[in-house]
């Protein structure tokens, strides 16, 4: 059977192709890296759970995933873990924010919840900020799309101590997505329900275009399926729900934190994860 995804902009390796390739380098204290995806410069001050610690010339730090992408000197290196040896303790979540003890007891789930439209919304999320909402206790529940929205904020009853965040794509005035949250916001309940989203069509426009080679996503016609209108314009293949799924997990490979997000994103969701702790403080704190 022939594998149509062996030539496409996703397979692994497409952008070395032509480059200089990248030089295996075991990691080791005060090494000098630079992100270019960033521009940030930091030595090596330590490694844990596959992502390397650096810190630059004015103190402050930031963590990243070992392995490729990173320059010594302005030629690519791949970043190696050393076998066998003493480790540090990470200090950072994939979402930039400091990391919990390493043997942290599980936190009961809050009673609040953080609802997600869409299933690939949901594992974006889960991916950069799972670790900090496991921390604080808070559940993300996939919701598979707007019109049920108004019964779901009806069962669910939020109220004090019981709060409801839901983020949502396509967040702009005139659209169907604006019509609903603003039939939930008429509820009567408060202020413990929080509607949130972004402007983008579909959340893959949340990922930094550079992550897979692009200087911007195309433009899909409003009458055209956006993802398999995507994947066409990205020359890959577009017929089935088959090709959006496999295309979809390549995207997700290249989300390192939340470096690799549109800034508009990470502060919704942000936004959300504070609103349902609120009420919770003590707990989490």
């Amino acid at each position: 059977m022939v594998d149509r995804y062996t030539n496409d902009v996703l397979t692994p390796g497409w952008q070395q192709q032509g480059r200089t390739q990248s030089v295996d380098v075991p990691l080791q204290m005060d090494l000098v890296v630079e992100d270019p995806s960033t521009g940030y410069v930091g030595a090596v001050t330590g490694w844990e759970n596959g992502m390397v610690l650096l810190e630059d010339r004015r103190g402050a730090q930031r963590a990243f995933p070992a392995g490729p992408g990173f320059w010594i000197d302005g030629k690519p290196v791949n970043l190696c873990i050393p076998s066998r040896q003493g480790t540090a303790r990470r200090s950072r979540t994939a979402s930039g924010s400091l990391a919990g003890p390493e043997h942290e007891a599980a936190k009961v789930a809050l009673p609040s919840r953080i609802y997600v439209e869409g299933r690939h919304d949901a594992e974006l999320v889960e991916k950069i900020w799972g670790e900090d909402l496991r921390h604080v206790g808070v559940v993300v529940e996939y919701m598979g799309g707007m019109d049920d929205l108004v019964g779901i904020v009806a069962d669910f009853r939020p109220g004090p101590g019981h709060r409801l965040g839901v983020l949502i794509d396509h967040l702009v005035a005139g659209t169907k997505e604006s019509r609903v949250a603003a039939q939930v916001a008429k509820g009567g309940y408060g202020d413990h329900v929080m509607i949130t989203g972004h402007r983008f069509i579909d959340v893959w426009q949340a990922i930094k275009p550079e992550r897979i080679g692009r200087k911007a996503w195309p433009e899909v016609p409003m009458d055209e399926d956006f993802k398999l209108g995507t994947l066409k314009r990205l020359g890959l293949p577009h017929e089935s729900q088959t090709d959006v799924g496999k295309a979809w997990q390549a995207m997700l490979a290249r989300v390192r934190d939340w470096h690799d997000l549109d800034p508009r994103f990470n502060t919704e969701v942000e936004k959300l994860i504070d609103f349902v702790t609120a009420d919770h403080m003590e707990q989490v704190g």
